[in-house]
């Protein structure tokens, strides 16, 4: 059986004693012997780039600003899109006119205009090379300017000082231009930004033009296929007797309509004839005829007007003579050949309404032959006015496609000047001539060249001392070199005599295992072999010694409440029985950089710790946020055991104390369970202070 105690003995011997370490106080010693390399070359360099920095011919930046906009007039704006909305202007759309900035035509037509081809600062061939400049282009590091055409010289400068870019969340386009002369700067900028404009806008010209010459192609060419379609529709209705009449309807469907009023007004006049000779029949049945017909007749208005004077004397008559009187008689006889001539007189007049009835019937029947034979002819013609709506509705076409190109043409013809077409930009800031140097940036150059010499030359000390060793000191062994850290000089110090020797081998262990840890296994369990607080104290002991270089959080999964191990946050009983969170549980040791979990307060067994879901997903957890995670399992049960093997493969068996067969049983016992790696340590432990909680720890 291996202990742990063993192996710590014997590795410190196995390491070499040779290395060394930085010693600081005698680096920093060797920086204040050698300050003059530091000050000197630092004084130099500040001297020599303020010189540069003065020497520099300075340069001039002026901006303008240019507003990409629909600015259209809508009275100007073409007649199908003045209903519409115009469309918002979308960043890329702003990058596009960001390169015709920057294009080349635009670039050509600048040069010209402020002649930059005769100025020195854009031809360097004009301004000469230096010697600098003839190395570089000897040693082909550099362009030969004399190889290349004066428009390409002065284009590449040109190239070089001029900056555009879109503004940030706008719609806006900066154009910034660099000189040494400041007044040119700003008249470049302001004569960029306005070359824009009038490109634009002549190319929205250019585009009105072109329109206009393709549609007065397009337009002579509708003309003839117009004036082809027009023929057409004529020659085939003259063809098919398809004229056309009033209200542009062809003339059998004219007829046809006559007819039909025709022969309705004749069914009336005949319906109206045969009934007023019925009722003038039956009135003379039953008496005088007395309706406006009969009366208006001149012959019984006068039979009439005789009537009523002879009842006028039979009246009179008859007051003072008898019934049989001859004059009495005489009377009533002429009454009643005035009936008699009146009724024959209504006989006539009935006659001659059923004579105009029968003449009024023999007209609709001859109407009516002749709607039906209209008819019969409309039919065989519908085929032919189908065909005859087909051309004329193909003509009807292409005028109106004509005309549409006839309005098309006459409003480009309108735009076609300066005035009418507007560019989708302005100038919203003219650039005014700068009077602050944009470059050399004077005081950030001569701190940057400074400062950097200053540590290149901490640099060259530094290096030169650790060269020649002496900032370098012999170091002792790792695990005594940290107990000699931890425990400094006493005598210097005024403090207590150095550490015990059992506390010495206590630490040169814990030194052995945190090295094993680190370079071979992530998590640990700490068993113990019997109910002992030295597993507590192992295991905090060497979570204090991991957690400085290692994220490390230790478990304390013992479950056994005592005065060492206080417990003022809630622990895993809490978590597994779902009355606590998993962030809530997680402390922070106030001595140290550990962060622990304690057992919590609530009753639980380690059997149902450790078969717990919510565990399970604690402990991926954890093994997924920390580099090291040590489990104090204390006396763990034969059933818990496989359970916490899942969680870590090696175990760490605390047997100080226990009887041989008891530690021996309990390795065994970890080995059937699952561990692949169960070592034992036996070593006394010292007094260990418990956690300090300084509050939760964000895992």
């Amino acid at each position: 059986m291996v202990s742990w105690s063993e192996r710590s003995r014997t590795t410190p011997m196995a390491r070499g004693a040779a290395e060394k370490e930085l010693d600081v106080a005698a680096l920093g010693r060797a920086l204040w012997r050698r300050k003059s390399w530091i000050a000197v070359p630092t004084a130099i360099a500040g001297f020599a780039s303020i010189a540069a920095v003065n020497l520099v011919t300075p340069t001039y930046r002026s901006e303008s600003r240019v507003l990409i906009e629909g600015r259209e007039n809508v009275f100007l704006r073409p007649e199908a899109d003045k209903n519409g909305e115009r469309v918002a202007v979308d960043q890329e759309a702003v990058q596009s006119q960001v390169q015709v900035v920057l294009s080349r035509d635009l670039a050509s037509h600048v040069i010209k205009q402020l002649k930059l081809n005769e100025r020195p600062e854009f031809d360097p061939v004009l301004r000469g090379f230096s010697p600098i400049q003839n190395v570089a282009i000897l040693l082909g590091l550099s362009r030969d300017p004399i190889t290349m055409t004066p428009e390409e010289r002065v284009l590449e400068s040109f190239y070089k000082k001029i900056t555009a870019y879109p503004v940030d969340k706008s719609r806006v386009v900066a154009i910034e231009f660099e000189s040494t002369d400041p007044l040119l700067a700003a008249q470049a900028a302001n004569t960029i930004a306005a070359t824009y404009l009038t490109l634009q806008q002549g190319a929205k010209q250019d585009q009105t033009r072109a329109a206009g010459v393709w549609l007065s192609g397009e337009i002579e060419t509708m003309r003839a296929k117009v004036l082809e379609a027009e023929a057409r529709v004529e020659e085939y209705r003259a063809r098919s007797n398809l004229f056309v009449g009033t209200n542009n309807t062809t003339l059998s469907n004219q007829q046809l309509g006559e007819l039909n009023t025709q022969i309705s007004l004749a069914q009336t006049q005949r319906a109206e004839a045969e009934t007023r000779a019925t009722m003038i029949r039956d009135l003379l049945k039953r008496g005088p005829v007395e309706v406006s017909d009969v009366l208006n007749s001149e012959l019984i208005r006068r039979l009439s007007e005789q009537r009523a004077t002879l009842r006028a004397q039979l009246a009179e008559q008859s007051s003072t003579l008898l019934d049989q009187h001859p004059r009495i008689k005489e009377l009533r006889a002429q009454i009643s050949d005035l009936d008699r001539q009146m009724r024959n007189e209504g006989g006539k007049l009935a006659r001659s309404f059923e004579n105009d009835a029968r003449m009024v019937a023999t007209r609709v029947e001859h109407l009516s032959a002749s709607l039906e034979q209209l008819k019969r002819r409309a039919a065989s013609s519908n085929e032919q006015d189908v065909q005859l709506r087909a051309l004329d509705r193909e003509a009807k076409a292409q005028r109106e496609l004509l005309e549409s190109y006839l309005s098309k043409y006459r409003e480009a013809i309108a735009r076609d000047s300066m005035g009418a077409t507007q560019g989708d930009a302005r100038i919203i800031s003219q650039a005014t001539i700068s009077t602050t140097p944009a470059s050399p940036k004077k005081v950030p150059i001569v701190i940057l060249a400074t400062l950097a010499t200053f540590l290149v030359s901490m640099g060259v000390v530094v290096g030169v001392e650790l060269l020649s060793s002496g900032a370098l000191m012999a170091a002792p062994s790792t695990d005594e070199g940290r107990i000699r850290r931890e425990q400094p000089d006493l005598q210097r110090r005024g403090e207590p005599p150095a550490p015990s020797r059992r506390e010495a081998e206590w630490e040169l262990a814990l030194a052995a295992i945190a090295a094993d840890l680190k370079s071979e296994g992530k998590s640990l369990a700490i068993v113990a072999a019997q109910k002992d607080a030295g597993a507590r104290a192992l295991a905090l002991s060497l979570g204090r010694s991991l957690a400085p270089k290692k994220r490390t959080v230790l478990v304390d999964a013992s479950l056994e409440q005592n005065e060492a191990s206080p417990n003022p946050l809630p622990g895993l009983a809490e978590f597994v029985l779902g009355a606590g969170s998993f962030a809530s549980m997680i402390g922070r040791d106030g001595a140290s950089r550990l962060h622990w979990i304690g057992p919590g307060s609530k009753p639980c067994d380690d059997v149902a710790l450790w078969s717990s879901e919510r565990m399970a997903m604690a402990m991926d957890a954890l093994a997924r946020t920390y580099d090291i995670v040590l489990v104090n399992a204390g006396v763990l049960s034969a059933q818990a055991a496989p359970r916490l093997a899942r969680f870590a493969s090696k175990a760490l068996l605390f047997a100080h104390g226990a009887p041989q067969d008891v530690a021996t049983v309990a390795r065994e016992r970890l080995i059937a369970a699952g561990f692949t790696d169960v070592s034992v340590f036996s070593l006394p432990f010292p007094e260990v202070n418990a956690p300090e909680s300084s509050g939760r720890a964000a895992a």
